[in-house]
């Protein structure tokens, strides 16, 4: 019974994603993909010169390495 369930809901699924989801073409999936990418990476180098920031503040503060 669980089984026969699944393997219907599968089915539907599948059948929903080819024929009822509108997928973008390649080249804006890319064009995102990239924004995405570049997004990331700016995001990261900000937080970690925050990150230095702060490991050097609490150096100056607590006297520590110098």
């Amino acid at each position: 019974m669980i089984m026969l369930q699944l393997k219907t809901f599968i089915k539907g699924s599948i059948e929903e994603l080819k024929e009822k989801v509108s997928w973008p073409p390649f080249g804006e999936l890319q064009n995102s993909s990239v924004l995405v990418l570049v997004g990331c990476l700016i995001f990261a180098v900000v937080i970690g010169l925050i990150d230095l920031g702060f490991q050097e503040l609490m150096n100056l503060f607590y006297g520590v390495g110098a």
